[in-house]
């Protein structure tokens, strides 16, 4: 709104208090400048009100690179405990492993998983039309590691072990109003477990970003942290896609809305415990 220049108005000579009209001008002359300045004020705050509301709803937050510029500046030389410090370097030892479809204890493990998913369908093989119905993208699943490492395939046997109600009722899409393209539900997991070690920046030395710190402090308390946040960030994802109608080519920007809202939760000043995370709870939905 744009405020009228005030008009001076000087006492008339019959006025029985008569005041100097300098100082009559210069009251007025700061009356107007305060006026100006509120006028300003109330913009600029305006202006950054619309600038937060655009970075909370956008796919980069410019507060969230506020946090880890600073933060990354005043924790750089944080100090890890020893249980961190040996839980942290198992971890980043477990990101290392790529999958090796010729080893034998790789091979077990991905019969663990569609035995623990399908308990009353006998597997034909390694390599079968089968695996489709979990959905990986052909009948090898081996050739859907290659962006990922054998991390992703623990982080789904994990889930289907510890919360196995919750697993069978994403990977059969029980939940909500379905799009007609569906995620597969596999390679869901391991586009997941990327998305983490990339967050938690899993492939420094130790962590330099608010999440990645935090979670650091977590996994001192939990050493199967990592794990947990998987599956809650599984049922993140899903509630998103459902939340966004999201078909197949959506994917992506769910994963991002996913990892925006989970980075969110990770750099709350109340979370001690993974379970303190306030999408924990979707596990018992």
């Amino acid at each position: 709104m744009r405020l009228r220049k005030r008009k001076r108005c000087f006492p008339s000579c019959s006025s029985l208090h008569k005041v100097d009209e300098d100082e009559i001008y210069w009251r007025h002359r700061k009356k107007d400048e305060e006026l100006e300045w509120s006028h300003n004020s109330t913009h600029l705050v305006s202006q950054f009100a619309q600038c937060f509301s655009n970075a909370m709803v956008g796919s980069r937050s410019w507060i969230g690179a506020l946090f880890n510029r600073s933060n990354t500046r005043r924790n750089a030389d944080y100090l890890l405990t020893p249980i961190q410090e040996q839980r942290l370097q198992r971890l980043q030892e477990r990101v290392n492993v790529p999958f090796d479809e010729a080893r034998p204890d790789h091979q077990e493990a991905l019969c663990s998983l569609w035995h623990c998913a399908f308990p009353n369908v006998s597997l034909k093989g390694l390599i079968s039309d089968q695996w489709k119905e979990m959905g990986w993208q052909g009948p090898n699943p081996s050739t859907d590691f290659r962006g990922c490492g054998f991390i992703s395939l623990e982080n789904l046997l994990y889930f289907v072990r510890t919360y196995p109600t919750s697993f069978n009722r994403l990977m059969t899409k029980k939940g909500g109003k379905r799009a007609t393209w569906e995620y597969p539900f596999a390679v869901a997991g391991i586009n997941i477990s990327y998305m983490l070690i990339q967050m938690l920046d899993l492939h420094s030395e130790k962590p330099r970003c608010l999440p990645g710190i935090n979670f650091v402090r977590l996994l001192g308390e939990d050493e199967e942290a990592f794990d947990v946040l998987f599956c809650v960030a599984f049922e993140m994802m899903d509630a998103q896609w459902l939340a966004m109608c999201a078909e197949y080519m959506d994917f992506n920007e769910v994963l991002r809305a996913t990892r925006l809202q989970l980075e969110r939760e990770l750099s709350l000043e109340d979370i001690h415990r993974i379970q303190d995370l306030p999408a924990y709870n979707l596990l018992y939905q």
